[in-house]
This record gives C-alpha cells, sequence and structure tokens, in this order.
C-alpha cells in the first residue's frame, strides 16, 4: 500500500504510532478514524485506547512481518490508522471565528512535508488559532507530515485558500495584520509587539514571499551572524510565534 495510491480516495489518510493514534482518537481531533492495524507486540499497551474505540472500528492485529508487508517497509512503531477527514473548512470562516487577539499562519508554496508538519508543531505549541495553505503547499494530512508534526494537523484548523484567492485582501477584511517572514525584511523581530488579529506569512526556501505579497505588508526579518541570512522555515515559524506570544 503507497500513500500515494491512498491520496485523494474518499478523503482518507494513514496517520502512525501511538502519540499521534491518541490524538487522532481523542475529543480535540476534527477528524476521524476508520480502522487500525496493530502489531501483536503493541496491542496490549494500547488495550485501554482500543476499549474506547466505537464498534464500528475494526482494530486488524497483525504480525510485524505482515505490516512490513503491507506498508512496504519496516515500519517499527507497529501502529498504523486509517482516517476519514473532515468536511474542508474555509478560510474566511475560519479567521472571523478566531478570537479578537488571535495570531493566525499563512503558508504559501510550503511543498516540504517536514516543514509543513513542523510549522503546524509550532503553530498549535503556541496557540496559533488556525493555519491557511496556498494551492501550493503540500497535505497537512499526508502521513509524514502527521508524523512530524506530533498530530497536531489532526487537532489544529486549517483551510486552503482558492487559487485566485488574495490571501491580503481576505486577512484584511477580517481585521489581521499581515506580516511576512523575509531576510529583506525592513523591520527585524525585536521591533514586533503582538498587536490584536495577526497574521504570519512563511513562504518556501529559496525563493521566499513573492513580491506582491512582500509590498503589501509589514515585513519583518530575523537578524544573524555575518555572512547568513537563511533559517529553515518551520524554525523561523518557532522563533517568531514565541516572540509574540511573550511580547503581549
Amino acid at each position: 500500500m503507497r500513500e500515494r495510491d491512498l491520496a485523494g480516495r474518499a478523503g482518507q489518510f494513514i496517520a502512525e504510532g501511538t502519540v499521534v493514534l491518541n490524538l487522532l482518537l481523542g475529543p480535540q481531533s476534527r477528524h476521524r478514524p476508520l480502522s487500525l492495524m496493530i502489531a501483536e507486540n503493541r496491542l496490549a499497551g494500547l488495550a485501554p485506547t482500543i476499549a474506547e474505540l466505537p464498534e464500528s472500528v475494526p482494530v486488524y492485529r497483525v504480525t510485524q512481518a505482515v505490516m512490513d508487508g503491507v506498508t512496504g517497509f519496516a515500519i517499527h512503531r507497529g501502529v498504523l490508522a486509517l482516517g476519514e477527514r473532515a468536511l474542508p473548512e474555509e478560510a474566511g470562516a475560519l479567521l472571523q471565528a478566531a478570537d479578537a487577539s488571535a495570531i493566525v499562519v499563512v503558508l504559501l508554496g510550503i511543498a516540504n512535508h517536514d516543514n509543513i508538519g513542523g510549522i503546524f508543531r509550532n503553530a498549535a505549541a503556541f496557540g496559533a488559532a488556525c493555519v491557511l495553505l496556498d494551492q501550493a503547499s503540500c497535505d497537512p494530512l499526508y502521513r509524514k507530515a502527521i508524523r512530524v508534526s506530533v498530530g497536531s494537523t489532526l487537532i489544529l484548523p486549517f483551510a486552503r485558500l482558492a487559487a485566485d484567492e488574495d490571501v491580503i485582501a481576505l486577512l484584511e477584511t477580517h481585521g489581521y495584520t499581515p506580516i511576512a517572514l523575509s531576510p529583506g525584511g525592513r523591520e527585524t523581530l525585536s521591533e514586533v509587539t503582538r498587536q490584536d488579529r495577526v497574521a504570519l506569512i512563511f513562504g518556501t526556501e529559496g525563493p521566499g514571499l513573492p513580491a506582491s505579497i512582500l509590498n503589501r505588508t509589514r515585513t519583518v526579518t530575523i537578524p544573524m551572524a555575518a555572512g547568513f541570512d537563511s533559517l529553515n522555515v518551520a524554525t523561523t515559524s518557532g522563533i517568531v510565534l514565541h516572540h509574540l506570544t511573550r511580547s503581549s
């Protein structure tokens, strides 16, 4: 079973590992389990969790060899779940529903699953209200993104922007100040203090955010050692979110 063969089929996704499974089955989850596949040596430790499952969710007990054969590689965690996505959220509705001092995260062109997972983990850790993604950003419910996020993509609301949607206009309509992170930003992060309804915009590594975004936003940079001006985008998100949640 290759995950790319599952993508797009009936709104399903694969989640792995005990921590992720507990979030998928917990009260914060925005999605629901369809079935579980558990390696024999992991079954006893998960017995209390399994006992709480609805009868409609089957649990398949398998040997490690069978699990490896199904997945196509050695999966050491021994815990897999097939999940069903919640209905897609609408970006404007998420922005409107957030409270008056919300921080939201906007991702443009983030095409690496590790970065998506890391950003979601940071966003959840620092209390972001939601994440908005453009069409070029990869799927937060891809198995690796879920794993790297430690399950936070299952509990943090997110929405896709329409292909032709003007994200800056959308943010401003709902009262958000858009702040774009860029090595060439006009302000340093230390100059930025928490405001009501802030939207942090992150772009792909390398090219960064397009001029059409930078020219319409407050641009911020993180000063670094001489001769170096680039951080991993997930690392950047953690630094910025920590700063803003501590400077209110």
